[in-house]
């Protein structure tokens, strides 16, 4: 795979906190908590925070529960 097509390709999109906030239904203090414990990996650049599509997918499937709520 030629470089060009990693950093474009969908699941290395770069999402804002406040798109991680939207796609996980939370606020965006909790967001900002979580990246900062490192629960969600995240990138810097300068006081830019962003996060991987791929990594927020990966969250979501680490933290599914199979548990039915009534």
């Amino acid at each position: 795979m030629e470089t060009n097509e990693r950093i474009t390709s969908e699941g290395n999109r770069l999402l804002k906190a406040s798109e991680v906030a939207q796609q996980l239904n939370i606020g965006l203090s909790l967001t900002y908590r979580l990246m900062q414990k490192g629960e969600i990996p995240n990138i810097r650049f300068g006081s830019c925070v962003r996060v991987l599509l791929s990594d927020l997918e990966e969250y979501i499937m680490k933290n599914r529960s199979s548990q039915v709520y009534r």
